[in-house]
């Protein structure tokens, strides 16, 4: 990622809606243009909140499963992000799993 990053975690027992991904996504949009964010949640993002955010957002998402995944495969995290920015780049989703990302 690039040297300017915000960071966000959520440790709520409901999945993450639109409403906590459009908050986030506006602190993202008040700094740099080449600014990214993740946003991490333990209980995962709601279908709903995913469509929602839309596409071209500057904000990556990951949930538990996907820190399980990473660590379980001995990923660097720097790696699962560049694959993350670029799929998300490529499919305009800001969450796809880690496991879909190594499937091949």
């Amino acid at each position: 990622m690039t040297s300017s990053t915000s960071f966000k975690a959520k440790w709520h027992g409901q999945p993450i809606g639109v409403a906590e991904l459009h908050t986030f996504h506006g602190k993202i949009e008040q700094k740099a243009a080449w600014t990214r964010g993740l946003f991490v949640s333990n209980s995962g993002f709601t279908d709903d909140g995913l469509v929602a955010f839309g596409r071209g957002n500057r904000v990556i998402c990951m949930d538990g499963l996907d820190l399980y995944e990473m660590l379980e495969r001995d990923l660097p995290l720097t790696h699962v992000l560049e694959l993350k920015i670029r799929r998300a780049a490529e499919t305009g989703s800001a969450f796809v799993r880690v496991r879909d990302l190594f499937s091949r």
